[in-house]
């Protein structure tokens, strides 16, 4: 008789501390129509400034298959969901929200694309219940990934998904501080798929992604994970040398052709403005690049656990 799968939940929690009980009360329900699955719980509290760390003790208290970690500073939702899976033990890895708008009721659709032989899959949905500014947000970050880092056009990237242990275990060798887990998915296997389900409007509160978190995020996933960013700066560098060299020639025959012609004051300084704004640009990227090599060299870490109760605590007492 085939043993039960071990599924591992991983829920970055941030300003969560009234829809966290609803969401860990749907996966229990949700389990128990799924026989074939044990599970585990794992919340990963990301140094929220309400009191999402006291109800992670509740229910930690209140049920012994959920393990709370607490980081001790806030190091963003890509870090919090690489600490939980760094704790996990499960044979299946399911990643999801904290807010309830993914719904964890669904889990049995993406276990069984897994179970059809898909390393990983991501949920998608017919219409999305963010506001505008997320949408946008999820929009820009969709086409990033696809030219920077390759993802499959036809690919649509969640923060629901279902992902094989052997999969999990090749993200864990990343252990640089710019954590990104499309990127780390992407660079393990190309044998994902999709599964729509249903995306509910937000209840409580709203998206803890401000417009600087998503900067920040889109940094890490086209600094960390591409060099198509320096070959595209090059790219321009030399379409800028060639329009300059051949911007010179056109006037030099201008001037011969047309003695009387005076050199323009306003088309030089938009040029010089022009050429002075790009080299700047160039120079900003390549120090980002250089920048991250430094902190990557000086062992800045990808997180910092503050503490951890629960059911994983005790296993290690």
């Amino acid at each position: 008789m085939k043993d039960k799968e071990y599924i591992s939940f991983v829920i970055p929690c941030y300003r969560s501390e009234k829809t966290l009980p609803g969401v860990v009360d749907e996966i229990k329900e949700t389990m128990k129509t799924l026989p074939d699955y044990d599970y585990e719980i794992i919340l990963v509290n990301d140094s929220s400034p309400d009191n999402t760390m006291g109800t992670i003790r509740n229910l930690c208290s209140e049920n012994d298959c959920i393990t709370g970690v607490d980081l001790a500073k806030n190091f963003g939702q890509h870090a919090a969901l690489m600490a939980g899976m760094r704790i996990s033990g499960g044979d299946i890895v399911v990643c999801l929200d904290d807010d309830g708008q993914t719904p964890a009721n669904e889990v049995g659709k993406l276990l069984g694309k897994l179970e059809e032989g898909y390393d990983v899959c991501y949920a998608s949905y017919g219409h999305k219940q963010h506001n505008g500014f997320r949408n946008f947000g999820s929009k820009v970050n969709e086409h990033m990934t696809r030219i920077m880092l390759g993802k499959p056009k036809e690919l649509y990237i969640s923060s629901y998904f279902a992902v094989k242990r052997f999969v999990v275990d090749d993200m864990l060798r990343y252990e640089q501080p710019f954590s990104y887990v499309i990127g780390l998915v992407l660079r393990a296997t190309k044998n994902i798929t999709n599964v729509e389900v249903n995306h509910r409007a937000r209840e409580v509160g709203h998206s803890g992604y401000t417009l600087r978190k998503l900067f920040s995020l889109w940094f890490n996933g086209f600094t960390a994970f591409s060099i198509k960013p320096l070959r595209i700066a090059t790219f321009i560098g030399c379409a800028c040398a060639c329009t300059g060299f051949l911007y010179g020639i056109y006037t030099i025959v201008k001037k011969l052709v047309l003695v009387d012609v005076q050199a323009g004051f306003s088309a030089l300084m938009s040029v010089l403005v022009f050429i002075g704004g790009m080299l700047m640009l160039m120079l900003g990227m390549i120090g980002e690049y250089v920048g991250r090599i430094y902190l990557c060299m000086n062992n800045s870490p990808q997180y910092v656990i503050r503490e951890v109760i629960g059911k994983k605590s005790s296993e290690d007492e």
